[in-house]
């Protein structure tokens, strides 16, 4: 058994990996345990790595530093490959709104990081540790330190202070959070469980009845052209039957039209053709196939690789095959089916048509679900090694003399976004499933968390229990609290931000999961959730990028 005490005592590799995956695993395990229902989670992996770095277990820091880095650069592509397909969907209509009001945030809570290192004579970099632990947001101090690391590369003392500062005030950034959810709660006036208004779906269909004299006898293409509004006519009732029209169709008069479109538009498309009916189509348990009995809907999936990139309209599907396409289902999301929408692996498309057309278009798409489950890791690798050159490239910034550099954050999450937004271009299949996505995050955050954990641990006690740390842990609580509390309170009392969307907009720009699953408590719906996923793609990207620039112009 003399090899079992060279594991444990001397540094090698071995030690490494079985010092971070103990970490890995306990922390894990602890971040499953509820405190009045709430949990840190996978973030209990950092604080199992103080522990054990106070308790003087170490590992060998070249190996550490690799795992880090590795596993920083892993979670912020796939955040980036994640979020990319919507990222700039995100700025449309009521989303620009809740971006601008989230950019607001994060750019107050920079403005008094500088206000109280100027004020407090806090180090720069011990203040950007402070706020990253307010904020929650590990991946920005990986970008700050390693801006650190940019201007002066033996400076590791810093960059294990930086880590230090974060895990003082991690904490008290998920209490301040939901302490200001509860404040925002008190005073916006709403009742405990008050259900918010929903929120128009991204599609919508409803019937109509053809009576306005300016469509009669004019052809699909000619109305949705003169309309300028984006809508697809499902099907038609026409003579006594249904049919699934063509560009050329001709409109008649009182014939009944099964239209797809944004709620918004349901108005203007009342206006041009005439009557909406009052039959409701969004109903779950609407039996599509029973409403006439040569067609049939079904929904098909987009899983070959030639078809991956290509514009809809380019495949001439309805001219070719009689069938219509009535909307497009992209991770989750519904999206009309216009013609200029690149297809991407893993879309859904909802045809409707007669069973043996159907059965053609199913084998033009591929419609094997199988192979949705193998992994496409070519595109993965390509983004890795794109985002991390980016990230090295020296950038020259006017009036400065230093260039700046993206960093191994900031080069890969940017990368991760246009490849998930653009990949399909390219013909690069960036398709993951959902639990292969979340599987390599977490296994990127964790691994990242033990590490910085490790390495902040040694000295974690003995800071937090001095005047330095109770300092700290006063700025660190400002920092949280004061950003969220005016921002949130502008948001709702001038800009008219409805509740449910404004404490979701503040815990997406807050990067705070864990606040995020309080505020889904306190209404009905997932209004919380979805103003959560609109913001924080750019917030986590603008973090990233301003903790670096800050650092590199102000320290």
């Amino acid at each position: 058994m003399d090899w079992l005490p060279e594991i444990l005592n001397m540094p090698s590799t071995i030690r490494t990996v079985l010092v971070l995956s103990i970490i890995c695993a306990t922390g894990l395990a602890l971040g499953k345990i509820k405190i009045m229902g709430i949990s840190l989670g996978v973030t209990f992996v950092f604080f199992a790595g103080i522990l054990a770095g106070h308790l003087g277990i170490k590992a060998d820091p070249g190996m550490l530093a690799f795992a880090q880095n590795a596993g920083l650069i892993l979670f912020v592509y796939t955040l980036g490959l994640q979020v990319g397909p919507g990222f700039f969907s995100s700025f449309k209509k009521g989303g620009l709104k809740l971006n601008m009001i989230s950019l607001a945030l994060v750019l107050a809570g920079f403005a008094m990081v500088l206000v109280l290192h100027w004020t407090c004579r806090i180090s720069l970099p011990d203040m950007m540790g402070l706020f990253s632990g307010a904020v929650t947001n590990t991946p920005m101090l990986g970008a700050a330190q390693q801006a650190v690391l940019h201007t002066d590369p033996g400076n590791t003392a810093e960059t294990t202070r930086m880590a230090l500062a974060c895990a003082v005030t991690y904490p008290l950034g998920v209490i301040g959070m939901i302490l200001a959810i509860i404040i925002l709660r008190r005073t916006s006036g709403r009742k405990a469980g008050q259900a918010e208004k929903p929120e128009p779906t991204k599609t919508y269909v409803s019937e109509f009845y053809v009576s306005n004299p300016a469509v009669f006898g004019k052809s699909v293409k000619e109305i949705r052209n003169a309309a300028g509004k984006q809508f697809v006519i499902s099907r038609i009732w026409k003579n006594g039957k249904v049919i699934i029209p063509t560009s050329d169709t001709i409109i008649e008069e009182k014939e009944h039209l099964l239209i797809v479109s944004g709620q918004s538009d349901v108005e203007s498309l009342k206006t041009l053709f005439g009557e909406k009916e009052p039959t409701d189509w969004n109903k779950a348990d609407i039996d599509w196939n029973a409403i006439d009995s040569v067609l049939i809907s079904r929904r098909v999936l987009v899983t070959k690789q030639e078809i991956n990139g290509v514009k809809l309209g380019a495949l001439r599907l309805r001219n070719l095959y009689g069938i219509n396409i009535t909307r497009i289902n992209r991770a989750g999301i519904d999206l009309l089916a216009s013609p200029g929408l690149r297809l991407q692996i893993g879309d859904m498309l909802t045809i409707v048509g007669e069973s043996a057309s159907v059965d053609n278009v199913c084998k033009i798409l591929g419609n094997e679900e199988k192979k949705l489950n193998e992994p496409n890791l070519i595109a993965i690798f390509v983004g890795l090694a794109a985002g991390v050159i980016l990230g090295a490239i020296p950038i020259k910034v006017p009036g400065m003399e230093m260039t700046i550099e993206l960093g191994i954050a900031g080069g890969p999450i940017i990368v991760g976004i246009l490849m998930g937004a653009f990949g399909t271009r390219l013909h690069l299949t960036t398709y993951t499933t959902q639990s292969a996505n979340l599987m390599l995050r977490q296994i990127g955050i964790t691994i990242y968390l033990a590490g910085l954990g490790l390495d902040a641990g040694e000295h974690f006690f003995e800071t937090v229990f001095c005047s330095e740390g109770l300092v700290w842990l006063g700025i660190g609580f400002a920092l949280t609290l004061v950003p969220v509390l005016a921002v949130g309170f502008t948001a709702g009392k001038f800009l008219k931000t409805k509740y449910a969307e404004n404490v979701g907009m503040l815990c997406g720009s807050m990067a705070n999961p864990m606040a995020l699953n309080y505020a889904n408590t306190t209404v009905e719906g997932d209004a919380p959730s979805v103003a959560y996923a609109t913001v924080y793609p750019l917030s986590m990207f603008i973090r990233v990028i301003l903790a670096q620039l800050v650092l590199i112009i102000f320290c």
